[in-house]
């Protein structure tokens, strides 16, 4: 056993560590990366950041997106979780495998596929089109970002939350049920508390990947509109400043910590459950 974890130890610094570690010295350095030994210590990268109002605004931007798309997926999500795990194995498995087959296909792939849904030209258009509507501008906006970022990350939300509705005792809600408890309440004073987990585990497994996306703002958002994430992207493959992306990816790595130290207070209250208030 010794030998496995000191193989998964190597992993972990070579995959994580070591990275990040590299980001933060770019990130709080100033010079040429092709000459290590010239590049000093500096606080530009964050002052550049933090002295220009259109970089706040994107953060802003993204953080908001990232916000509205992460409770619309637990609006649609915990329904469809809840629904799912009410049903039947062999019926379960198989809307399960409707969330779960799309997440095979390439994230590339999966939000191209929108270009020619919401094009002018695309499916939904032409259908907008035989009922005398449109075409109507689909693309290239903010409404289109948010929806490539529902698509694609609502099986995160969905997969969590049936899982831990799964493990949820029924003699739990038939207790409940004895106790005089009508459905509504057994659902809001029993399930709906011993799935805090799994909503916490589900919105921290949205959210993340939301306010760090590039692709589907480069692809819907037809460069128009800028995230964080694109920021960082543009820094690393188009202007050649490694220190500044570095250092706009710290303020992001921050703003996901708090993130997930706000859910983890939410984490602690859900284990257990605590059936019934």
């Amino acid at each position: 056993m010794k030998k496995y974890a000191d193989i998964y130890l190597f992993l972990l610094v070579l995959f994580i560590v070591l990275p990040m570690l590299l980001i933060i010295f770019l990130a709080f350095s100033q010079g040429d990366m092709a000459n290590l030994k010239a590049m000093e210590f500096s606080l530009n990268n964050f002052t550049k950041y933090l002295g220009q109002k259109a970089y706040i605004k994107i953060t802003m931007t993204s953080l908001f997106l990232a916000f509205v798309s992460t409770v619309i997926c637990l609006l649609i999500g915990y329904p469809c979780a809840y629904y799912i795990s009410k049903q039947p194995a062999k019926k379960r498995n198989s809307l399960l495998l409707l969330f779960i087959i799309p997440m095979w296909m390439n994230f590339l792939l999966r939000t191209y596929a929108w270009l020619s849904i919401l094009g002018k030209t695309g499916v939904l258009n032409r259908i907008l089109g035989a009922v005398g509507i449109g075409p109507l501008n689909l693309l290239y906006n903010n409404k289109a970002v948010l929806l490539g970022m529902v698509y694609n990350f609502l099986p995160f939300m969905v997969l969590p939350i049936h899982s831990v509705l799964l493990k949820i005792d029924n003699s739990l809600l038939e207790a409940a049920r004895d106790l005089g408890a009508n459905e509504s309440e057994v659902f809001w004073k029993v399930v709906f508390p011993l799935s805090k987990a799994g909503i916490v585990t589900g919105v921290s497994m949205v959210f993340i990947p939301a306010v760090s996306t590039f692709v589907i703002t480069n692809l819907l958002g037809g460069n128009k509109y800028m995230l964080i994430g694109n920021v960082i992207e543009k820094q690393f493959k188009y202007t050649g400043d490694w220190n500044f992306g570095s250092a706009i990816s710290v303020v992001l790595m921050l703003i996901i910590m708090v993130a997930m130290t706000f859910m983890n207070r939410f984490d602690k209250d859900a284990k257990g459950g605590r059936g019934l208030w």
